[in-house]
């Protein structure tokens, strides 16, 4: 008897989940520079003899252009990234004429912007295994340089996320995880004397720090546009508080950097040969590197800062934003309630003048078939004669933090109730004060100092028959305690019989 061979088990097409997710990451990476492969294939249809450029480098020298050149709030301009990819596009044919770098540049930097597609995008399709084994499809769409609006109808250049990740060589990881580990990398090629590879690495931790800030000015526009849909609860103020730490430990580890650096160029000029004067150059160019990398953590850390009041002046301009100037029809109160008591034969006139318009083909906006079953089929809620009662506030008590008594303050206005034809001198009011209390000289120079600017015109109108005064005619202050002018302080009598007749007018 022979039996049948036992059925062949396929091989699992991957070890688990986070397994496809790294295959799916660097599908996704590995996507990102199809555009800038495609763009050598592609100069063959130009119309002209274009095989002699390397589009691909120029793509790569545009974003790199584009990422630096661009601010937190602005982008980099249009025609500036044109102008400064000249040079380079002029290196790789400099016996070709400029009209045709200049449209080697246009061409190269159009097509990053995808500028002949609808949304300006790019679609890739990968697949990944879901979690029963089935090879499923998906489509990743990116961008790699986006057209944002600016101030006064300007339009701006920045590069996404998707860019920098090109620009850097990496995959799609975590933006804080990279910058620290490029500034550890960054500490260790300096302190081992390898500049070369250190230039590099700060490049790349300028780049983290580009996309670090990218990923805060989405959040905060997200914000303008719809404060709800962004989760300000827990997500964005546990972000706001991680990136604080993270730029004031950044901020403390670039200056420990740019002290290597500097130190290293300051041995280099010691010993002036051909390798050292190579390594002066480049201490020099990673000086500026690290500076701009300081610079834009603190300008990070401004934007940080100002996110908290942002958030909430964009909640009370969104809540109490003025609604759509648009009414709608009350089928109640203006049609279901006056037709119900009606005899049928009254009823059907205005039922029939209701559908005729409220059911015909061109609908109007404000009433819909569904809007009318729902709320013909929906039961009254009954409603409270005087609304919904009040909640009770919680009141807490305010302590009283005042420095001075009332007992001091009357003994102060006390020491200052002066004749109107005698006034006296700061420095006697104040040693009269310190014989009674010690801590009264500086109420009565509080009074007195104010005085020196008195409300006229509120006390006319309040009907004050006695105003204080202060006067400076130059004398110095004597005082142990005190210093500046020796104010004269008065007292000045005002026009009661002028104040009566002014509130008889009046009333």
């Amino acid at each position: 008897m022979t039996l049948p061979a036992p059925a062949k088990t396929l091989p699992s097409p991957a070890s688990g989940p986070a397994a496809d997710e790294g295959l799916a990451r660097r599908l996704r990476a590995l996507a990102c520079t199809a555009p800038l492969h495609d763009l050598d294939v592609r100069k063959a249809n130009l119309a002209g003899e274009y095989g002699v450029y390397a589009m691909a480098e120029v793509a790569l020298a545009a974003i790199d252009l584009v990422t630096l050149n661009m601010d937190f709030d602005t982008g980099a301009d249009h025609e500036q990234i044109v102008a400064r990819l000249l040079p380079r596009v002029a290196a790789q044919a400099p016996a070709r004429p400029a009209a045709e770098h200049e449209r080697v540049a246009r061409w190269v930097l159009e097509n990053l912007i995808n500028v002949g597609s609808v949304d300006r995008g790019f679609r890739a399709i990968y697949g990944t295994f879901g979690p029963d084994g089935v090879y499923v499809r998906r489509d990743y769409d990116f961008k790699l340089i986006e057209e944002v609006p600016g101030y006064g109808g300007t339009v701006y250049l920045r590069t996404t996320d998707e860019a920098v990740n090109v620009l850097v060589g990496a995959l799609d990881t975590d933006v804080t995880s990279a910058q620290i580990a490029a500034e550890v990398k960054l500490e260790v090629l300096i302190s081992r004397g390898r500049l070369a590879d250190a230039q590099l690495a700060a490049e790349q931790a300028r780049y983290r720090t580009v996309q670090y800030a990218e990923t805060l000015r989405r959040t905060l526009d997200a914000t303008r546009r719809n404060v709800r849909a962004v989760d300000w609860l827990v997500t964005v103020p546990d972000m706001i508080a991680e990136a604080l730490d993270h730029v004031a430990d950044r901020y403390r580890h670039e200056n420990a950097i740019l002290t290597n650096i500097r130190k290293a160029r300051d041995e280099a000029e010691a010993v002036p040969d051909s390798k050292t004067g190579d390594n002066k150059r480049r201490a020099a160019e990673l000086v500026d590197i690290v500076k701009d990398c300081i610079r834009r953590h603190t300008q990070l850390q401004s934007r940080l800062l100002d996110a908290g009041p942002l958030f909430r002046a964009e909640q009370d301009r969104q809540a109490f934003a003025a609604p759509a100037p648009r009414t709608g029809i009350d089928l109640y109160g203006q049609l279901v309630a006056p037709a119900l008591p009606l005899p049928v034969a009254q009823a059907i006139r205005v039922t029939d003048a209701f559908f005729a318009s409220g059911a015909g083909l061109r609908t109007p906006v404000s009433v819909r078939v569904a809007d009318l079953v729902e709320i013909l089929l929906t039961p009254p809620v009954e409603r409270e004669h005087l609304g919904v009662e009040m909640p009770e506030p919680d009141l807490i008590a305010t302590p009283d933090d005042s420095r001075f008594s009332e007992e001091q303050l009357a003994a102060a206005m006390a020491l200052l109730e002066l004749p109107h034809d005698a006034p006296r001198r700061l420095s006697g009011l104040l040693a009269e004060a310190r014989r009674s209390d010690p801590d009264l000289p500086y109420l009565v120079a509080l009074l007195a100092v104010h005085a020196a600017s008195p409300a006229v015109g509120t006390a006319y109108r309040q009907g004050e028959e006695r105003l204080l005064f202060a006067v400076d005619d130059g004398t110095e202050l004597e005082d142990p305690e005190f210093g500046g002018a020796d104010l004269i302080v008065g007292t000045a009598l005002l026009d009661a019989a002028a104040m009566t007749a002014d509130r008889t007018e009046a009333a």
